[in-house]
């Protein structure tokens, strides 16, 4: 996914990691243990084994992803009887999954192809898209059905492979479940068990294997003081020590695992709530944790919990816009994922933590207007993304992140106007997500970042005046989304093509085309309207129709089209004045208020009603003067553009002093130096020529004839 869904909008989509599992209260049985009858023996030994084995004390009541570890896991349940007298699963069964925690399936030949087998996993997965599934693997080999001529030694059946998404839906992907191998000489029956059990209590393997160790130490030690009566003494001293250490061992442990809940479990429930206050303490209880025992004696594992923490405490400060602490967080971060590096320079992930706070710490320097630092930062990314690519360069993720970097590097030169460079880099982001959709062409999410990058390289082409370029790109663009849409009715691809179609249009315009033009703020305009009709509270989509609406009457007005202009016009500040109801004070919201005030007046001084034009437009370009986004130089543009149709309407209103005015101001409103794209050379080309400098605006106009410029309205 990319971290701009649409252009000017700078968010990245949470949880770019596997999604946590969360388990409801309410289950009778720990798990439930699904095996091909021909297995009976495997699921006998591991049944008694699970039902009467003990959870350490250190463990039992610890809050893990899974729920309240308890002290034994019984009851376990497994079906006693053959399936073959029936065509689906039993009441037993069906009610006997929904109240499992987990499922454990033996995993064999005879698993693979059994029927009842396969339909326990695909039930299971139905009713718990997140559920904890554990393949206990006893005989046969994973996954040899994608190797020809080994089919028979599978042992997963088809369903436990199969992803389902979060409403318990497969997907036609397929997925790595977790596993256990019980097979001899395959790493020990006992850690096999441990596993198991450490996954249905969502803890680590580690805990348990500890506990083992611990357990013989003490018994070694007991064995020692019994046989060495002179040395009862020193013996007892020794096992009283290893006890602490063990205890204040399991204490850290128990404290750590508690703190990865609140990092992550609680966190997850917490922000789509908005509970910034309980984040807040969430994370400034981690640091207090971690302050006590001192920054420089962290574990790896320690090290990288507090970095997260400060992570959290960043996003919080940001989602509250106190952009200078999130910084002041993200820069502790960075401090903490450097070090883990620095530890461990050829672990990819450790470089992915890393990447995460690089990349929101150029974010939120972008958000203060802070280009160069953002750009640095945007540079680092990239180079740890690379660095991701190098170690590992079968991995989609860090394929992904590499694709990500260009990505936003590129939007970072393209705020800067440096519309050359940024091409480039859309370019390579292009080049790298076509290269990743090579292996799975049907990837929905790899064809929206295709969009993505074609619509941000045809806006590099076309500020550039490469037209011919631009055109291709954004039709490409609108080919790659109908194709979405015709396949999944997704609302995310219809809002991308209502921009798209806009692009287009407005290049159109800019080429002289203006009937194409028409035709692509119409596809622009249905797109819209589609999505305002499925969710009409809905304050952006309702945005989105009201701008293309907006551009399409500018046409509708230059062609002297006046009933249709004057319908859509009412539309556009219908809209406006409902959106900026809801937040006066958005950007986006006063800037259409601003264009459908400049429209009107427009419509107003074309039907004879001069008067009331001047009042409409001097309203419309005293709101573009309030008008403040991201991007300073367009603001600067948009307010040049206001007072030259102030201007404009004073000259037709015989006012020739007032309109000289209106577009002196019109002029000094545009920045000195700025790089400017082809519609505001022209912009800047028309208020000389109105202001009588036809020397200055000479070489403005030979650039645009040399980019094929040809806007009518300009031409006029």
């Amino acid at each position: 996914m990319n971290k701009w869904t649409q252009p000017l909008d700078w968010g990245r989509p949470a949880g770019a990691g596997g999604g946590r599992r969360s388990v409801p209260a309410a289950h009778h049985y720990f798990a439930f243990l699904s095996y091909s009858h021909e297995d009976t023996a495997a699921a006998d030994w591991l049944h008694q084994e699970l039902e009467r084995f003990r959870v350490p004390s250190s463990l039992a009541g610890r809050l893990t992803a899974n729920g309240v570890v308890p002290k034994r896991l019984t009851p376990i349940f497994r079906d006693q009887h053959e399936l073959a007298a029936g065509h689906d699963l039993n009441d037993e069964i069906r009610t006997a999954l929904e109240l499992s925690r987990c499922l454990i399936v033996l995993c064999s030949p005879a698993a693979a192809k059994s029927k009842w087998t396969n339909a326990e996993i695909a039930l299971f997965k139905r009713i718990h898209p997140d559920g904890c599934i554990i393949a206990a693997v006893i005989a046969g080999e994973p996954l040899a059905s994608d190797f020809p001529g080994r089919e028979e030694e599978e042992c997963f059946p088809p369903a436990l492979v199969a992803k389902y998404n979060r409403r318990g839906k497969p997907t036609g992907k397929k997925t790595e479940p977790l596993a256990a191998d019980l097979r001899e000489g395959k790493g020990g029956k006992r850690i096999g068990f441990l596993k198991i059990v450490a996954g249905i209590l969502g803890v680590g393997l580690d805990d348990l294997v500890q506990r083992e160790t611990t357990r013989r130490q003490r018994r070694l030690a007991y064995l020692a003081a019994a046989s060495l009566a002179g040395m009862v003494v020193t013996s007892t001293l020794a096992v009283t020590a290893i006890q602490a250490r063990d205890s204040a061992r399991d204490q850290r442990r128990e404290a750590e695992g508690l703190i990865g809940f609140m990092l992550g479990d609680l966190r997850d429930k917490l922000e789509p709530i908005g509970r910034l206050d309980a984040l807040d303490g969430v994370g400034s209880r981690v640091l207090a944790y971690y302050q006590k025992e001192g920054t420089s004696d962290l574990s790896d594992a320690a090290l990288s919990q507090r970095s997260r923490a400060l992570s959290l405490m960043a996003e919080v400060a940001n989602a509250r816009g106190n952009f200078d602490a999130a910084s002041r967080f993200y820069r502790e971060a960075m401090a903490g994922t450097a070090e883990s590096i620095r530890r461990d320079p050829s672990d990819p992930e450790r470089l992915f933590e890393h990447a995460q706070n690089v990349f929101y710490f150029g974010q939120m320097r972008r958000t203060l207007g802070d280009l160069k630092t953002a750009e640095s930062a945007m540079r680092e990314y990239k180079r740890l993304a690379d660095q991701m690519v190098a170690l590992g360069p079968d991995n989609m993720k860090w394929r992904m992140e590499e694709q990500y970097a260009e990505f936003d590097l590129g939007v970072l030169l393209q705020d800067q106007r440096r519309f050359a460079e940024a091409a480039t880099q859309f370019r390579d982001s292009l080049t790298t997500i076509e290269a990743i959709s090579t292996a799975d062409p049907s990837n929905g999410d790899y064809q929206a970042s295709i969009s993505e990058s074609l619509s941000w390289l045809g806006d590099a082409f076309a500020a550039q005046g490469r037209f011919d370029e631009a055109q291709a790109a954004y039709q490409r663009r609108i080919a790659v989304l109908d194709g979405l849409l015709a396949a999944k009715r997704d609302v995310d691809y219809r809002q991308r093509l209502v921009t798209a179609h806009r692009s287009l249009g407005d290049l159109y315009v800019e080429r002289g085309q203006r009937d194409l033009a028409i035709g692509e703020f119409r596809a622009a305009i249905s797109q819209g309207d589609a999505l305002t009709a499925l969710e009409p509270n809905n304050a952006q989509w309702l945005a989105y129709a009201m701008t293309a609406r907006s551009h399409l009457a500018r046409q509708l007005l230059a062609a002297r089209q006046l009933d249709e202009a004057g319908s859509v016009v009412d539309f556009t500040c219908r809209a406006a004045d409902e959106l900026t109801a809801r937040d006066p004070k958005k950007p986006n919201f006063r800037a259409g208020l601003a264009s459908c005030l400049l429209l009107r007046a427009r419509l107003t001084l074309a039907t004879g009603e001069k008067g009331q034009a001047l009042a409409l437009a001097s309203r419309g370009a005293s709101i573009a003067r309030s008008v403040h986004t991201t991007d300073p130089t367009a603001d600067a543009y948009f307010v040049a553009g206001a007072y030259r149709r102030v201007g404009d309407i004073q000259k037709a209103l015989g006012n020739a002093d007032a309109a000289q005015s209106a577009w002196t101001e019109a002029l000094a409103a545009m920045p000195a130096n700025a790089v400017e794209q082809p519609n505001e050379t022209a912009l800047h080309a028309a208020i000389l020529l109105r202001l009588g400098r036809q020397a200055g605006a000479a070489p403005l106009i030979g650039k645009l004839d040399r980019m094929g410029y040809r806007d009518p309205d300009f031409r006029q």
